[in-house]
């Protein structure tokens, strides 16, 4: 039925407007280049399962090309003046926030109370990655929603995320990129270095100084690398199943849960993660590039002191 293929066609035919859209903006001065990136990116979305593994791959040095040579600009973009934006947010109050609520609800409606619903022996949802399918139609509903409630078409969405999207750039695709990273380094056995390592270093039948390695090292990996997913498989192999697993008999769902919420952490404190903390502070026009970063210190280490504990009073059957 309903299966991450749509939703990967869906996000391919949005950058496809994207990239429409911005071809013709002649107030881009790299207008083609940007176009071609965010084309090149939805063809993919769309039809990379069908194309051999050099054309994709000539793809994605090409998307690296564009990017990395200055490929994408920003153009002009139809915006509500000022008075007309405090006007909206006069008349609309606190209910600008239902559509980004509406996304969080509808992903774990779909994932937890609706993810074994069938129609004629057939899931509604799909047989895998729930969660995924769940967070894409809480988005198309999350923007119905919010053209409903702002009396705006979805062709007036699509401008104004195109603004948005040019202004993060290539950036917002490092969660994407970063994530692949981090399968790659666990298949290449950097979980087992890491495993090898943290046996030499630490007792590892000490069971809450095994957690705080998990932890901080969670919170360590996703600031070089700048985003937890790409942590979490190399801290999980290495650390997470084989000791606190396999040694202590640890349960691995809240095991995870908690250890991707020490990542998180990490990418609170690192400019790695450019697309929470860098795009920020440039799109504020802040001074100091760090301090998104700097107002987060308070938030990340005493969150990544409860992890710790929650990981040591949790997860232990």
């Amino acid at each position: 039925m309903i299966t991450l293929q749509w939703v990967y066609w869906l996000a391919g035919l949005y950058l496809a407007a994207v990239a429409v859209l911005g071809w013709r903006d002649r107030g881009n001065p790299r207008r083609h280049t940007t176009a071609l990136f965010w084309g090149l990116l939805g063809a993919m979305l769309l039809v990379a399962d069908r194309l051999p593994a050099a054309v994709v791959g000539a793809v994605v040095v090409a998307l690296a090309c564009l990017a990395g040579f200055g490929g994408l600009g920003r153009g002009r973009y139809r915006e509500s003046t000022q008075e007309e934006k405090r006007d909206e947010a006069r008349r609309l109050g606190n209910r600008l926030f239902w559509p980004a609520l509406l996304i969080p609800a509808v992903t774990v409606l779909v994932a937890v109370v609706l993810a074994d619903v069938e129609i004629g022996g057939v899931r509604l949802f799909g047989a895998e990655l729930t969660t995924l399918v769940g967070l894409g139609l809480a988005c198309v509903l999350a923007v119905a929603a919010a053209c409903r409630l702002t009396r705006q078409s979805p062709a007036s969405a699509v401008e104004q995320s195109r603004r948005l999207i040019d202004a993060i750039g290539w950036a917002a695709l490092l969660p994407l990129l970063l994530a692949t990273l981090g399968s790659v380094f666990a298949a290449a056995g950097v979980g087992d270095a890491v495993a090898g390592l943290v046996r030499a270093v630490i007792p590892i039948e000490n069971r809450f100084v095994v957690v705080v390695a998990y932890a901080v090292g969670m919170a360590l990996f996703t600031m070089i690398m700048g985003n937890a997913f790409a942590a979490f498989p190399v801290m999980t192999a290495g650390i997470g199943l084989p000791l606190l697993v396999g040694v202590h008999g640890a349960d691995p769902a809240p095991l995870a849960a908690i250890g991707m919420l020490s990542g998180y952490c990490g990418t609170l404190l690192t400019p790695m993660a450019a697309n929470f903390n860098l795009v920020p502070a440039a799109l504020l026009e802040l001074k100091d590039p760090n301090a998104v970063i700097r107002q987060q210190v308070a938030t990340a280490l005493p969150l990544l002191a409860c992890n710790v504990l929650l990981m040591y009073f949790i997860v232990f059957r």
